[in-house]
């Protein structure tokens, strides 16, 4: 049994096709992550012949209750990526798991929580003595649901029955006294569990209580792991929205987290708008659809009830397309990786003797501001972003938001101001100091109202030009096109900066009635200063191209 002739490695083969379209973006580009290890190509990592070997005997005694087969013959492929990636990547230093998190984004109806009990039983089976296991889960109904599964897989396999002992709470391995419990949110507390391996079930019905608190519990061990699984829910404030997030982050590779192993099974952002006549978004969102046409079918058939009746939209959008509906649309604002190819290096000569705008997007005292710096050369704009943020937050707000900031203030791309609150002080002076270090000509400073009162009088008592920018939708929505077009196009450039990039990646856009588009800070999905910033100082420059016509301007501004 070689991991290459596995049904996870021609998988990760079939999702990575460049020509396949069944599958989405992150999909993609985890298999191809995964594939680097597999093929052995990866330092750190590598995929265990042992441990293959081990699961596939394992999945041989098991029985599928439904298709009356083994189980090594009745799973579905993504289930055998998931698990062999699970727990059959190891680290080469000291073989134990690669991967701490494991994240599953599926619709419904593609035995998320069947594939969840084999994961379960597989790692009862082969964890060390005493381990133990954890499901967490928003109420009891559902929490009862895994363990049923758990229980109806034993139940039909002689070969493991007798290894195990099922209680109403309880569910031991007699050969390593490995204990499974199953928890429910609304009854059972969280805290002072010792979770080897925890599993969330529907996250997107969670907040981020259940899963701290299991990782709070992990801290102390060496091969911990946690799946997070879920569909799409209709609400903004879930711990699977963070999880996701983060996974997005690790996938495009502006979070640098190898540990996390993500099939984020959602369509591509340009599908969505689709998704009434499109048949990609439904295999994109469902795995078990692309090989079962009984499955196909019924998902089409609910497609067609959505379309007729809008009370049925959101069930089927957020519960059989992972796309989140509340009736306003949310997208993202632009694929991290296309912003990414328009990175250059820093060249301080390049700045000397243009002309700038430059935008501020002032923060409350005790969060991220951001300074924004543009201009136009042959065509192109041309943008270097910095941050800033108090001194005395960094270490919160690292844990918090998952971005490594210490990191990021070494490399220049944001700074550490003030204590507990940024000083503004720092913000005033360092827009007065551009034209003197940059040899730059400020030609307005563009600025949100909110917080910034003070700021904007103390540079305009020292000769600059400020100028409101109004955050509203039919302000906002022509530079926001405008630099949008310019990055698709490649005619944007940018001074390499990370947190700019995860920035980015960051900002979700939403459309008024009169269709303008804008970046929303309240329905993003982490900090997007950085790019409002940006999107303010690019208002003034197009402002100033389109009341003086004779200079060169080579992109559309309207």
């Amino acid at each position: 049994m070689m991991i290459k002739d596995s049904r996870a490695y021609r998988y990760a083969k079939w999702c990575a096709q460049r020509s396949n379209r069944k599958v989405g973006k992150y999909v993609k580009l985890q298999a191809n992550k995964w594939l680097k290890i597999a093929d052995g190509k990866h330092k750190e990592a590598y995929i265990s012949e042992k441990a293959y070997r081990k699961i596939c005997k394992l999945l041989k005694l098991m029985v599928h209750p439904d298709l009356h087969c083994s189980m090594y013959d009745g799973l579905e492929d993504y289930a055998w990526f998931l698990i062999v990636a699970v727990f059959c990547t190891r680290r080469r230093e000291d073989d134990r798991r690669f991967y701490q998190t494991a994240v599953l984004e599926i619709a419904r109806k593609n035995f998320k929580t069947f594939n969840s009990a084999i994961i379960f039983i597989l790692g009862m089976l082969t964890e060390p003595r005493f381990s133990r296991f954890f499901s967490v889960a928003p109420d009891f109904k559902l929490s009862s649901e895994l363990r049923l599964a758990v229980r109806k897989i034993i139940k039909v396999s002689p070969a493991l029955t007798k290894y195990f002992k099922i209680n109403r709470d309880l569910i031991t391995c007699l050969i390593n006294e490995i204990e499974y419990t199953p928890l429910a949110y609304s009854n059972d507390g969280m805290d002072g569990r010792l979770a080897n391996i925890f599993l969330a079930d529907e996250a997107g019905a969670l907040d981020s209580y259940p899963v701290e608190a299991m990782r709070s519990s992990q801290i102390t061990l060496v091969n911990k792991l946690g799946i997070i699984i879920s569909t799409q829910y209709p609400n903004d404030n879930n711990v699977m929205i963070d999880e996701v997030d983060i996974a997005k982050k690790v996938l495009d590779g502006v979070l640098e987290k190898e540990n996390v192993f993500a099939l984020l099974y959602e369509p591509d952002d340009a599908l969505r708008k689709r998704w009434e006549t499109d048949d990609l978004v439904i295999y994109q969102a469902n795995p078990v659809a692309v090989n079962n046409k009984e499955v196909f079918d019924s998902i089409k058939d609910l497609r067609t009830m959505a379309i007729l009746y809008e009370n049925k939209r959101e069930n089927f959008l957020c519960k059989h397309c992972n796309i989140m509906y509340k009736g306003l649309g949310v997208e993202g604002y632009i694929d991290v990786q296309k912003v990414r190819r328009c990175r250059v290096a820093e060249d301080l000569d390049f700045w000397r003797g243009r002309r700038v705008w430059v935008g501020l997007d002032l923060s409350q005292s005790d969060d991220n501001t951001s300074v924004a710096m543009v201009t136009e050369a042959d065509g192109m704009i041309h943008a270097k972003v910095w941050g800033i943020l108090p001194k005395d937050r960094v270490e919160i707000k690292t844990k918090k938001e998952n971005v490594d900031y210490r990191k990021l203030i070494a490399a220049g791309s944001c700074f550490a101001e003030g204590e507990e609150v940024i000083d503004y002080g720092f913000v005033e002076r360092w827009i007065l100091g551009l034209e003197e270090k940059y040899g730059v000509e400020v030609m307005q400073v563009g600025y949100d109202r909110y917080n910034a009162i003070s700021t904007v009088q103390k540079l305009e008592a020292n000769s600059m030009e400020c100028v409101e920018v109004k955050q509203h939708s039919s302000v906002l929505h022509p530079p926001t096109k405008l630099l949008r077009e310019a990055i698709l196009k490649k005619e944007f450039a940018y001074d390499e900066n990370r947190l700019l990039e995860i920035n980015f990646q960051n900002a979700r856009c939403t459309e008024d009635t009169n269709l303008n588009k804008y970046v929303n800070k309240k329905r993003s999905a982490g900090k997007v200063d950085m790019v409002v910033s940006t999107i303010i100082a690019v208002y003034l420059m197009q402002q100033a191209m389109l009341d003086n016509s004779e200079l060169d301007w080579g992109i559309q501004v309207i």
